[in-house]
């Protein structure tokens, strides 16, 4: 497959995103000038037809769009089953073990994404301390195999798809989707997971795929070569990011609003960064503004210490600065947040003993479900939880252990 476009395209930006996150094998051609453009069948850089995409068997796909590119790879389904015995909203770890393990014990069970397969985890490098894998496992790579597997057991997964309004009732969750199907299952697990924070400066909208990016973009790292690039963000999302790109750019720039990296980063991590040559780590300096009009340029970074301001030239800026939840969908729902979006599950909904007024049952609720009897919470979405993969991993087989328990209770 053959994706043609100019530097300057964010609808580009995210083709290959999400091939990349898809794992799928493309060539990038950059289109430089008119005539470059003219040898792809094009009338110049500014055709309206690009992004242009080249299928393997020949078909151009023009103009294209992230969802017809999925539609022609056959990813984009309609539900088979009027009903199911499991929805499950969000293709990180934590949906897709739920996926695996509710499809291999028999439940009828489909899954929607939004996006690609993998969640925030599905965009990194390298995944060091999983299990099982000594030498370290792409993002991406993984949640393919997990997506095989799921599929495998006879897992419906939606692409594509978003939940945009939940109602609970007659013992069913009905969701509206954003294209305007709706699913009906008998219980659901939320594992939606966070979004990247944003920076809150003027043109981040306009900059976005275009030199600014949230999540490491993996797909980028091979058009940085002899760049200086900056990465933002002092967890081990930002740092793993910062050490793949170092083995691309010519320098990396880690910079850190704390006095040190978060005590989240792990220490195996930290030591490698600091030995990297290539790798500067800023603390306490944070980026202060953008510049650049058709895309990014140069960057303000402030050093919060001295008071002062520098402009810094790069092309390139990845943001991984935490994240906040995918939750919105249920704020008209009897489903308890806390005060940062969080799906509050099991015990942390008791106070002094007892459930919130409106739980309709005599039992409490068990330790992943939320306040909705059959409604439940994985991974990063979900209030307390370890932001890590394999506690997501954990906690989507853990809730369909759970599920088991509300269908029989039926």
């Amino acid at each position: 497959m053959r994706l043609y476009d100019r530097r300057a395209s964010a609808r580009a930006y995210e083709l290959r995103d999400f091939l990349s996150r898809s794992v799928v094998a493309f060539e990038w051609i950059e289109l430089r000038d008119d005539s470059h453009a003219r040898s792809a069948g094009l009338e110049g850089v500014d055709d309206p037809r690009l992004p242009l995409c080249v299928l393997p068997d020949g078909r151009r796909l023009e103009a294209a769009t992230v969802r017809e590119l999925a539609a022609r790879l056959g990813w984009i389904a309609q539900p088979r089953a009027s009903e199911y015995d499991l929805s499950i909203y969000g293709a990180g770890p934590a949906g897709l073990s739920a996926a695996v393990y509710a499809a291999s014990e028999g439940l009828r069970t489909v899954l929607v994404e939004r996006e690609a397969v993998g969640g925030q985890a599905g965009t990194s490098s390298l995944i060091e301390n999983f299990l099982g894998f000594p030498g370290g496992i792409g993002g991406a790579e993984l949640a393919e195999r997990a997506r095989q597997q799921a599929v495998a057991f006879g897992a419906e997964i939606l692409l594509i798809r978003e939940g945009i309004k939940a109602e609970f009732r007659g013992g069913r969750i009905h969701v509206d989707l954003a294209d305007g199907g709706r699913l009906v299952a008998r219980s659901n697990i939320c594992a939606t997971g966070v979004e990247y924070r944003r920076l809150g400066l003027a043109g981040e909208e306009r900059l976005q795929g275009v030199g600014l990016y949230y999540g490491a973009a993996g797909s980028e790292a091979p058009l940085c070569a002899g760049e200086h690039v900056v990465v933002v963000g002092g967890g081990n999302s930002a740092g793993q990011a910062a050490m793949h790109l170092a083995g691309y750019a010519r320098t990396v720039t880690l910079l850190v609003r704390g006095a040190r990296p978060a005590e989240s980063m792990s220490d195996y991590l930290l030591s490698r960064l600091v030995a990297a040559p290539t790798i500067d780590i800023r603390t306490r300096h944070e980026v202060c503004a953008l510049h650049g009009e058709e895309q990014l340029e140069a960057v303000t970074v402030r050093d919060l210490d001295a008071g002062e301001e520098r402009r810094w030239e790069t092309r390139r800026l990845f943001v991984l600065i935490g994240g906040q939840p995918n939750t919105e969908w249920a704020r008209d729902t009897d489903i308890v947040r806390d005060p940062a979006g969080y799906l509050v599950t099991g015990p942390d909904l008791l106070r002094d003993g007892r459930p919130p007024a409106t739980w309709p049952r005599e039992r409490a609720p068990y330790y992943l479900e939320t306040s909705v009897p059959g409604s439940f919470a994985a991974g990063d979405v979900r209030h307390g939880s370890v932001k890590r993969v394999a506690s997501a991993v954990g906690e989507g087989a853990m809730a369909v252990q759970f599920v088991h328990r509300y269908l029989d209770e039926r």
